[in-house]
């Protein structure tokens, strides 16, 4: 691979009843990113965490004295009233869908202001053209090889070519913009899903459901240099 590849588990797949002992066992497991997906019942048809969820993860949210991120993926609409708690909360990154924000671009500002970084979630039939007028603003762009709501579900293939557009309009800006692929990625199809392009992927189910972290994440690296056709 020509670009490091950040490892994001999911915390959707996780132990719900013990949170803090598996954000504290990914990480040391290799995890580079903590992904904690909201849902609101409303823009996704299912419920998850609010921001009292992840204030209270953030100090798990660390390998030794160094803080590892909280990518915050917003689900829900209207997106702009959860920005500030998520903020305060110690997300990172946040990334919203356009569907969700009357005005993206305000939306987009609004992350800024709280000094998040920002990001913009396509859904798998959402098309590129949302990133015409914000990419050079964001810091990342999250593409969703699923549609949102379960954990769980099955890679959509269509997406691999999305992936590589994509990854095409990020190197021609010149900026470090991370290119974040989520849904169904698993040790035999991640090899694809770095190919096209992605730098940073998301692993619910392949990183919590096999019990040794470490293992499985590992097989996700290794699998990942096996670039297929």
């Amino acid at each position: 691979m020509s670009r490091p590849l950040r490892i994001a588990p999911s915390l959707l797949s996780a132990d719900f009843a013990r949170l803090g002992e598996e954000v504290t066992s990914v990480i040391a497991a290799g995890a580079d990113v903590i992904h904690f997906d909201v849902m609101d019942n409303h823009y996704v048809p299912n419920l998850s965490f609010g921001p009292m969820v992840c204030e209270a993860l953030r100090p798990y949210c660390k390998r030794g004295d160094t803080p590892v991120p909280i990518d915050v993926h917003l689900m829900v609409r209207p997106v702009d009233a959860l920005i500030a708690p998520f903020a305060k909360a110690g997300a990172s990154n946040i990334s919203f869908h356009p569907e969700a924000s009357e005005h993206v671009d305000r939306t987009v500002q609004l992350i800024r202001s709280h000094g998040v970084k920002a990001a913009l979630a396509l859904n798998p039939a959402t098309p590129l053209h949302w990133l015409d007028h914000v990419l050079d603003q964001l810091d990342l762009v999250l593409l969703m090889s699923v549609n949102p709501g379960f954990g769980g579900q099955q890679f959509i293939e269509g997406v691999l070519p999305k992936i590589e557009t994509l990854r095409r309009r990020i190197d021609a800006t010149g900026r470090d913009i991370w290119l974040e692929v989520d849904g169904g990625v698993k040790a035999d199809n991640i090899a694809r899903v770095v190919a096209a392009g992605a730098d940073t992927v998301v692993a619910g189910s392949a990183v919590f459901s096999g019990g040794d972290y470490a293992a499985s994440i590992h097989r996700l690296r290794q699998a990942a240099k096996d670039i297929a056709p």
